[in-house]
This record gives structure tokens, C-alpha cells and sequence, in this order.
């Protein structure tokens, strides 16, 4: 009752001033209250992180590395060197550490990591815009007008929730597009976006920086007071923002008073030798900053990297940006191996859809859902295997052909989540996380 009384004449207190609850996060608003929940947090946060790791698969870990636009699967991972001249394209190829297996001439040093890889030659859609084949890549669903479906990463947040005082969901450097938001699900899940490029000078992570002139104790009383009106606004307000928002306040104080975090981002205390390895550019050091969150607890990183919607000229375009990613990717691949994290770490790479078979009037190819490639490694997903193929053009899948669901179900799969549970989408209507999706048996089994 004490209690009761105690909280009704703070909110009288409150009303008077003319504050609301976004008013509390003012430093010092409180400060006089002498309130504190920092020991019920560390508590709660405890008590999740024993519910959550329950829950792993093999994969501890996700990188999606999305190459917007759509990267041609005749100039990366599926080349065909032996279809006539307008199909195969203007460049060469390079063999892989797997007999038989060609890469595109720009993937040399990813071809020989080529052993430690699973690529699939079958990917398969109907959705040919770039807003819809982007749709699917990060979600799992065709794009539907009556429903906002979560991302793989908002999912993967909604069921494992976060570690290490790390947000369960980075995005590198932004969030990549609409698609890669929380959807259906509370906005507490959404993405946490780094902001700015790993690969500029000076770079930093603004939401860890602690604001001018904040001291610990002063944070650590800011904290408190909001934590001290919470259930006095929501009895004000019954909403559901205002829960996400409590959570993401939590978590974003956790966030800025972590060690763990601040170091997680501290791209400076990589040497230069692996950042020379990684090369000293986006791709690089997208990835490498990847492998670093990764390590210290984020469960799902998603990072892009290029342009690849290479209507016009498409050798030079691959010529442009192809290198950078495949000295990066590969480095990322035995950088992982090396520190005993591949194991642990999927690592996917993935493009909205492929290109059109034929070499277009100017030189580039158009854009193609029939079927196209993707790569993936670690994770407990089998080493050094193609799983299905595509016919002699690259026109449509000749053998095994693996839809957006199949992927999406894996992913969960290997995450130790059941892709078929039904999450509540608004109006109480239950949808599973993925629909019609098969684990792909021979990638995993």
C-alpha cells in the first residue's frame, strides 16, 4: 500500500510539472527520488539469457551478407564457360579447390575457401522487381498488402532475444531497407544500425558514445527514473509502443554502459595486417567489424555491400566491385576458421535474385528470379559441396531447385528455431515464422 501511495504521489508530482514520459529521460530529472533498478535488470536479464541459450542449434551466430541489386550467377558462382558466347559473357572463370567446380575469374580467393563452402546453384523465385525479391531474401515471404511480415533478424531477436549485453540484430552500416525491420512483431525487435561506414576515417558507433558532460552515476540515475514512472505511464497509456520502447531503452542503456559492446565495435584494435588481409575498404571492413560482433555475442548481423543491378556493361560493373568482396569474403571465412568460429558462425550470402541468361543489347544482363546462386558456410552446413544445379544457359534450376522458404527454414534450423511456430500477428492471427519451407536435408544432415 505504501508502495501504491508512494508511486500515485509521484505521478502527481509528475503531472504538475507538465512532463511527459519522454520528459524522463532529461538527466537529473529525478534525480532527487534516490530510486534504483539496476539490480532487477542485471536480474531479469540473467533469467532471459538461461531461457534463450536453451534454445541455440549449431549456429550460435548469422552473417548475411546481402549483395543488393542482383549479382549474376554466370559471373560468380555459376559460370558457364562451355554455353555459346552470348549466354556465357564477356569473363573467364577460375577453378576451385573442389574438383570440377569453376568460380567466375573475380572469386580466385574465395574459390580457395571453396572447401570450407556450400553454394547453391538452384535458388528460385518468381518475384522479379527488387523491392519484392528483397521482400523474400529477408523475410521468408512473398510480399502480402494485408500483412508486414518481421525480418530473419527480428525473428531471430523475438526468439533468442539478446547476449552479452549485445543487441541480437546489427545492421552494417544502416538498415538496408524496409524489409529488414521487425514487422508484425514489437519494434524492440528491430534492428540496431551501426550508422556509419566501418570503412571511414574515425569511424564510431554514435549510440555508444556516452553524451558530454555524462558521468556513470548520472547515467546510472537516468536510468532509474525512467525505470521509476514506467508503470505510471502505462497505466496512463496501455500501449504496446510504450513496452517496446521500455525495452529498447533498457537495452540501449545496457548497450552504452557495456564494456563488452564498446569493445565489440573498436574496429582500432584490430591490427593492420588483418585489416590489410580483410583490404582497407567497405567490403572489408564491413566484414571484418561482422566477425568481431559475432565473436563478442550478436546473433545476427546483416550487412550489404555494392550495387550489383548491372543492366549496362556488366563486366565492368563485376569488375568494380567483385574483387573487393571476394578479398574480403574469403579472409572472413578463414578468419573465422581460424579462430574456431566457423563451426559456430553461418555465414550466408545471398542477392534479391540472378540474372537473365543472355548478354542484353548493352552489355549487362536484366534481371532473372528463375534461378540464381547463393553461398554459405559454417553453421554445421556441410564443407565444400554445390547443392543443385542449373540448366546449361543458367535459365532455370535442372536439378534440386530450393525456394526463399527452404533457406529461411534452414537458417532457423541451424538457429534452433522451429521455423514452422506461430508467431501473433495484429488481430490475433497466428502466422509461422516461415510457411511451406523444407530443411535442406543434404546441406545439413
Amino acid at each position: 500500500m505504501n508502495e501504491r501511495r508512494h508511486s500515485e504521489e509521484h505521478g502527481r508530482w509528475i503531472r504538475a510539472q507538465g512532463w511527459g514520459r519522454r520528459g524522463f529521460l532529461q538527466v537529473g530529472a529525478l534525480a532527487g527520488l534516490g530510486l534504483t533498478m539496476g539490480d532487477v535488470f542485471r536480474m531479469r536479464a540473467r533469467a532471459d539469457a538461461k531461457h534463450y541459450e536453451s534454445k541455440e542449434g549449431k549456429a550460435k551466430s548469422v552473417i548475411h551478407i546481402f549483395l543488393p541489386g542482383g549479382l549474376a550467377q554466370q559471373e560468380s558462382f555459376d559460370p558457364k564457360p562451355y554455353a555459346p558466347v552470348e549466354y556465357r559473357g564477356p569473363l573467364g572463370t577460375v577453378k576451385t579447390k573442389l574438383d570440377g567446380v569453376l568460380f567466375g575469374q573475380h572469386l580466385a580467393r574465395t574459390a580457395q575457401v571453396a572447401d570450407k563452402l556450400a553454394v547453391i546453384r538452384s535458388m528460385t523465385h518468381g518475384e522479379a522487381a527488387h523491392e519484392r525479391g528483397t521482400h523474400n531474401m529477408f523475410t521468408g515471404y512473398r510480399p502480402s498488402p494485408a500483412l508486414q511480415y518481421p525480418s530473419m533478424g527480428s525473428v531471430v531477436s523475438h526468439e533468442l532475444g539478446p547476449r552479452r549485453n549485445l543487441p541480437p540484430y546489427v545492421c552494417i552500416p544502416g538498415v538496408p531497407n524496409e524489409f529488414a525491420g521487425s514487422g508484425f512483431l514489437s519494434s524492440s525487435h528491430g534492428p540496431f544500425a551501426v550508422g556509419s561506414d566501418p570503412a571511414d576515417k574515425g569511424f564510431k558507433v554514435r549510440d555508444l558514445v556516452m553524451p558530454g558532460g555524462m558521468t556513470v552515476e548520472r547515467f546510472e540515475k537516468r536510468k532509474s527514473m525512467l525505470a521509476a514512472v514506467d508503470a505510471h505511464f502505462r497505466a496512463l497509456e496501455k500501449s504496446d509502443a510504450l513496452d517496446a520502447m521500455d525495452s529498447f531503452y533498457q537495452r540501449a542503456y545496457a548497450l552504452i554502459s557495456s564494456r563488452e559492446a564498446r569493445e565489440a565495435f573498436d574496429l582500432a584494435s584490430e591490427p593492420d595486417s588483418l585489416k590489410e588481409g580483410y583490404g582497407r575498404n567497405a567490403a572489408g571492413m564491413r566484414m571484418l567489424l561482422a566477425r568481431r560482433l559475432v565473436e563478442a555475442g550478436v546473433r545476427m548481423v546483416s550487412l550489404t555491400y555494392g550495387g550489383w543491378d548491372h543492366h549496362d556493361n556488366i563486366a565492368s560493373g563485376i569488375g568494380d566491385q567483385l574483387p573487393k568482396f571476394d578479398q574480403a569474403f574469403a579472409a572472413l571465412i578463414d578468419d573465422l576458421s581460424g579462430r574456431g568460429l566457423l563451426d559456430s558462425t553461418l555465414v550466408v550470402v545471398s542477392s534479391e535474385f540472378g540474372r537473365t541468361p543472355k548478354i542484353n543489347a548493352t552489355a549487362g544482363r536484366d534481371h532473372w528470379p528463375k534461378v540464381f546462386s547463393i553461398a554459405m558456410a559454417g553453421g554445421g552446413v556441410r564443407r565444400g559441396v554445390v547443392h543443385g544445379s542449373s540448366d546449361a544457359t543458367a535459365s532455370e534450376p535442372d536439378d534440386k531447385p530450393v525456394s526463399v522458404q527452404d533457406l529461411a527454414t534452414t537458417i532457423y534450423h541451424q538457429m534452433g528455431i522451429v521455423a514452422d511456430k506461430e508467431l501473433m500477428a495484429p488481430g490475433n492471427r497466428p502466422i509461422e515464422i516461415v510457411a511451406d519451407g523444407e530443411v535442406l536435408k543434404d546441406l545439413v544432415g
